[in-house]
């Protein structure tokens, strides 16, 4: 009999990287059963459980509504955990509920192993001591986490990023525009409002708007593109798009296709950010949230950038407009200068080498793979 491991994220990010970590798992113990919580790639996979997409929400007023539905599914989740034997749980991102799930595994007894660490070193420091409290092993993403982690105690282990297993670099531009149907000689500029209906609801529409300006500040017609969430209706977009006066095409399952076809980016804050950079999309990083949610955020982030590009350089190397400063006029102003310089775009592509470079090598999946698994055979 293999291995059962409950496996829980909550995000379309995380839906990613735990879609890759199960390959990873398959792979090295082809018996190994899933149970839990994840999107469409997890689900396609084998994980028997809940659609993340029902909790995935983003601010701290955001999340009322949704309350009800996350406690439910909270509920549901706990009682599979508590019906069947499970070798370990694995925790991926989305700390506000996996720290509470974190604290019932604890509870029955079950090894908890977290991949991809919340964000102690931005925001909420004081979390680590709870995170050192729950977790048996902590496997991080970035370099700079694994000191954190071990000065806080916590059994940790370096696993490189993931994204650079499924992210392809200098992918040929006019072989992305075919595939995506666009005119190969145009302007393209890529639309990333993010994965959760709110975020597009709230972001999409200056996006568009900013469209409308870069598209009089350019002599030849330009093309937008927007690479949809699989997450999220096409009835949504559509109820959007339909008032705006630009050439706007949404693709499907085409996200890396559509930022390598880009000439500039607008990017929702958040993992698309270093896909883009992965990619070498030239972009503008956004973010807007409810103002009391940004209010709260502000008084509890620990960083001067929010954008992981940013971050990982140390450095601002986009341009970030985030709350008030994320306007159609700002949007467009930033994305043009891309679009119209090429030294510009040259010191963004350069700074995208040292990303890529700090992230270190392809294999995380693997890797988390392999310490799962080591972890709950020791």
């Amino acid at each position: 009999m293999g291995e059962r491991i409950f496996i829980v994220c909550g995000e379309e990010s995380g839906d990613l990287h735990g879609s890759s970590l199960m390959s990873a798992l398959k792979s090295l113990s082809p018996g190994i059963e899933f149970a839990g919580m994840g999107g469409e790639r997890m689900r396609k996979l084998g994980l028997v459980g809940p659609d993340s997409k029902e909790v995935s929400v983003v601010g701290a007023i955001e999340v009322i509504g949704k309350l009800p539905r996350i406690w439910k599914t909270f509920k549901t989740l706990k009682a599979m955990l508590v019906e069947r034997r499970f070798d370990c749980v694995v925790l991926i991102d989305f700390p506000d509920f996996n720290l509470k799930f974190a604290k019932e595994a604890r509870r029955l007894g079950v090894p908890v192993i977290y991949y991809i660490s919340p964000q102690v070193w931005a925001w909420r420091k004081g979390r680590i001591k709870t995170i050192a409290s729950l977790v048996d092993k902590m496997l991080v993403v970035f370099p700079f986490e694994e000191k954190i982690y071990r000065d806080a105690g916590v059994d940790v282990e370096y696993v490189g990023h993931p994204l650079l297993d499924v992210v392809e670099s200098g992918v040929d531009k006019a072989a992305s525009r075919k595939a995506l149907g666009l005119p190969v000689e145009s302007t393209v500029v890529a639309l990333l409002p993010g994965s959760r209906t709110a975020e597009i609801e709230r972001l999409l529409p200056p996006m568009l708007k900013a469209g409308e300006i870069i598209a009089k500040g350019l002599k030849a017609r330009p093309f937008f593109v927007i690479p949809a969430a699989n997450s999220i209706d096409d009835g949504l977009f559509v109820k959007i798009i339909k008032s705006a006066s630009i050439d706007v095409r949404v693709v499907r399952n085409s996200m890396h296709k559509a930022l390598c076809a880009a000439d500039s980016a607008i990017v929702a804050s958040g993992t698309a950010t270093l896909e883009a950079a992965l990619i070498g999309a030239p972009m503008v990083i956004i973010y807007r949230m409810a103002p009391v949610s940004y209010a709260i955020a502000r008084a509890l982030v620990g960083v001067a950038d929010v954008g992981l590009p940013n971050i990982v350089a140390g450095k601002r190397i986009v341009a970030e407009l985030i709350q008030n400063e994320a306007t159609p006029e700002r949007m467009a102003e930033e994305t043009l200068v891309i679009l119209n310089d090429k030294g510009r775009r040259a010191s963004i592509e350069a700074a995208y080498n040292d990303v890529r470079k700090a992230l270190g090598g392809r294999g995380a999946a693997e890797r988390a793979a392999k310490a799962v698994l080591a972890a709950i055979r020791a």
